[in-house]
């Protein structure tokens, strides 16, 4: 693997904390940033399990909610919205004339 060389500030507990982990590990301590940096891009982007937990509530509590009509009524009730904006609806020219 080909090595960049970068140089960073860290406030004095992070770098102890690299310190320890690599000693505890047997590590490097670039092993160490490289393994939290992977591991932080892996997490960023996904829920938190509080906000994971809030969508289930927000989805338990609307799913009730949905009506439960047939398929079919539903799909006639599409048809004659759609036939009746063809049609011009309410307030269409032809309708004005009269």
């Amino acid at each position: 693997m080909a090595s960049v060389k970068m140089t960073f500030s860290l406030d004095r507990t992070t770098a102890t904390r690299i310190d320890q982990t690599a000693q505890r590990l047997g590590k490097a301590k670039s092993e160490i940033v490289r393994e939290a940096v992977a591991d932080y891009a892996a997490r960023v982007g996904r829920l938190s399990e509080g906000e994971r937990r809030e969508l289930l509530r927000t989805f338990d509590r609307l799913v009730p909610a949905i009506p439960k009509r047939p398929a079919a009524e539903v799909d006639a009730e599409l048809g004659e919205l759609r036939r009746a904006r063809r049609a011009g609806g309410r307030g269409s020219a032809s309708q004005s004339k009269r």
